[in-house]
């Protein structure tokens, strides 16, 4: 088995080839797995996650161009794949709030520069998303109508990503208000390792899902 970017691409292209057209709900679940795992195994940055983002659409392309579905069903199927790099996205959103709370109760600043990068991240966690699944996809074929489709919607991970931005600002304002405020030195040393205790968040949640718990709140 070799992985890229913690992804068993072969293991992924035959799963959508193999797929038939009643087994889209596998196939989210499938490609909602392998894009978590795949996020849990690095540093929660953008650049990780368009890595893995990228890898997961080449593999479901592959497997969905060696399809003999009708071109309507190969398509639902791609919908599916969507949702399932969506779902994954919207818990690496909630492990960044969660992580970044930690960091906001304790009384670090916005005026952090690390602290404001890592509230932007958040905030482009939706366009990564696309765009991310959108430079590695064919320009024709399939894709193009599951990206027509979703044009003016919103995604799980975006709503998310409004939800988390908005707790964390009123949370870190009130902290200024109550004066609550952590030295330099001791903010920096937390900010150092937010991306780091960002992906160990997420695979926290991961095992509580396992455990029968809930990985949102």
């Amino acid at each position: 088995m070799i992985l890229k970017n913690g992804i068993d691409q072969v293991a992924l292209i035959n799963k959508f080839t193999d797929a038939t057209a009643k087994q889209g709900e596998a196939i989210r679940k499938t490609v909602h797995e392998a894009t978590l795992k795949a996020l849990q195994g690095r540093e929660l940055t953008l650049a990780n996650i368009r890595q893995v983002l990228g890898t997961v659409t080449k593999a479901a392309s592959a497997g969905a161009s060696g399809s003999k579905l009708p071109a309507p069903d190969v398509e639902a199927l791609l919908t599916k794949a969507f949702a399932g790099m969506d779902g994954a996205l919207e818990q690496a959103v909630v492990a960044n709030q969660r992580a970044l709370q930690q960091l906001v109760d304790q009384g670090v600043s916005l005026r952090e520069t690390q602290l404001k990068k890592a509230l932007a991240d958040i905030e482009k966690m939706e366009d990564t998303l696309f765009a991310s699944v959108r430079k590695a996809a064919p320009m024709d074929g399939p894709w193009s109508g599951v990206f027509q489709a979703m044009q003016g919607k919103k995604t799980d991970t975006g709503a998310r990503a409004n939800v988390a931005l908005e707790q964390l600002m009123e949370d870190t304002h009130k902290n200024l208000r109550d004066g609550r405020a952590m030295s330099l030195r001791a903010s920096q040393a937390l900010l150092d390792s937010y991306a780091t205790l960002a992906s160990g968040v997420l695979i926290g949640m991961s095992e509580a899902l396992k455990q029968g718990g809930s990985a949102k709140r």
